[in-house]
C-alpha cells in the first residue's frame, strides 16, 4: 500500500472514531450518568397565595440543597454522601418541616424522624422521636453504619447520638413562630368543634411536610434520604412513614431510590416507596409508570402527597396528587431546576 493510501486510511479511521464518540457509539471509557432529585414537601400550594418573595426563598432553599448534593456527585462522591448533604441543608433551613422549623406535636414539642438507605447493600438507618439532635439525617446515617440496628427512637437514639459526638441542641433551637401559630390554629379549631379532619381548618402546608433526596453516583449506586418534623398536632410518640424503610424511604441498585412526602399513615399502608421498586422489578414497569401508580393508590386510600424517584439509568420521576410540591433536580446540562406548582 502506498504512503498516500496509508495516510488516507488513517484520516478515515480517525474521522470514524471521532464520529462514533460524538454520537455515543463508542468511547474510551464508560461514563456513568449521575443524577440528583430533592423535595421539600407536598401540599396545597396556590400561586396566588404565595408572595413573590416567599416563592424566591423556597426556590433558593431547594437550589441550595441541590447544590450541596451535586457538588459531591460531580467530584465522584457517593450517592449516600450527596443525599445526606442535601437533606442537611433542608434541615438547617427553617422554611422546611425538618430539623429547625419542624412542626409541633399536640404537647407543643418538636419530635423529628429521618432515614437513609444504601441501594448497593440495602443497608438502612432510621431514627424517630428525636427532640435534641440538630441534624436527624446525620444520626440516621450513623445508625446504619455504626450500630447493628436499622431503627432507633427517643432517648435511646439520643444517647447513641451523644456517644458518637452528634451535635445536640436545646429544644428552643427548633422553634419557629409560624409552626407554633399553626399548632395554635389547630387547637382553636378543635375547641370550636373541629373533628380533626385537616380539610376543615388547616392547609396541608400547615399540617405536615417532609424533605428528601435521591441520587445516582458515578459508580451506579443509588441512595435515598428523608427527614421530617412530622404532622402538626400529632400525638406524642407518633411515627410517620419517613423512618419506615419501604414506606417513605427506599433504595435498591436493581431498581430505584425513592423519598416520599405527604400523609404518612397512607404511605405506610401502601408500603409506597418499596412498591415502586417492586413494580419495576416484578412487573417490569418503568420508573414513571410505577411511581404514578403508587401515588394513585395512595389517593384512592384517601391520602395526599408525592414522591421523588430516580432509577439505575438516571431517569427521574416526581409525581404528586396535591396542588404543589417543593421539588428540584439537576437536568442533563447540569442546570438546577426548581419547581413548586403543578
Amino acid at each position: 500500500m502506498s504512503v498516500r493510501s496509508l495516510v488516507a486510511c488513517g484520516v478515515f479511521v480517525f474521522a470514524a472514531l471521532a464520529g462514533a464518540q460524538q454520537f455515543g457509539k463508542m468511547s474510551s471509557a464508560k461514563e456513568t450518568k449521575i443524577g440528583l432529585v430533592v423535595h421539600g414537601g407536598a401540599g396545597t400550594m396556590e400561586r396566588n397565595k404565595m408572595s413573590s418573595e416567599t416563592e424566591r426563598e423556597y426556590r433558593a432553599g431547594i437550589e441550595n440543597a441541590l447544590r450541596a448534593g451535586w457538588e459531591i456527585l460531580q467530584h465522584g462522591g457517593s450517592s449516600l454522601d450527596a443525599t445526606e448533604a442535601a437533606v442537611r441543608v433542608f434541615e438547617d433551613n427553617p422554611l422546611f418541616n425538618a430539623g429547625k422549623g419542624s412542626v409541633f406535636n399536640a404537647a407543643g414539642v418538636n419530635e423529628m424522624d429521618a432515614a437513609i438507605m444504601d441501594g448497593k447493600t440495602l443497608r438502612a438507618g432510621a431514627v424517630a422521636n428525636l427532640q435534641h439532635v440538630k441534624n436527624p439525617i446525620r444520626l440516621a446515617r450513623l445508625v446504619m453504619e455504626k450500630s447493628p440496628h436499622v431503627m432507633m427512637a427517643g432517648e435511646g437514639a439520643e444517647a447513641f447520638a451523644k456517644e458518637h459526638s452528634v451535635e445536640l441542641v436545646d429544644t428552643k433551637y427548633f422553634f419557629t413562630q409560624e409552626r407554633w401559630d399553626a399548632l395554635q390554629k389547630l387547637k382553636a379549631a378543635e375547641k370550636s368543634g373541629g373533628n380533626g379532619d385537616k380539610k376543615f381548618y388547616l392547609s396541608d402546608q400547615d399540617l405536615h411536610g417532609t424533605v428528601g433526596a435521591v441520587a445516582l453516583d458515578r459508580n451506579g449506586n443509588l441512595a435515598a434520604a428523608t427527614s421530617t418534623g412530622g404532622k402538626t398536632g400529632k400525638l406524642p410518640g407518633r411515627v410517620g412513614d419517613t423512618p419506615v424503610i419501604g414506606a417513605g424511604t427506599y433504595a435498591n441498585n436493581a431498581t430505584c431510590a425513592v423519598s416520599g412526602t405527604g400523609d404518612g399513615e397512607f404511605f405506610i399502608m401502601a408500603t409506597a416507596a418499596h412498591d415502586v421498586s417492586a413494580m419495576m422489578e416484578y412487573r417490569r414497569k418503568t420508573l414513571q409508570e410505577a411511581s404514578i401508580a403508587v401515588i394513585d393508590k395512595i389517593g384512592k386510600l384517601g391520602g395526599t402527597g408525592g414522591m421523588i424517584a430516580i432509577d439505575k439509568s438516571g431517569n427521574i420521576s416526581l409525581p404528586f396528587n396535591t396542588s404543589g410540591m417543593y421539588r428540584g433536580y439537576v437536568d442533563g446540562n447540569g442546570k438546577f431546576v426548581t419547581e413548586i406548582y403543578k
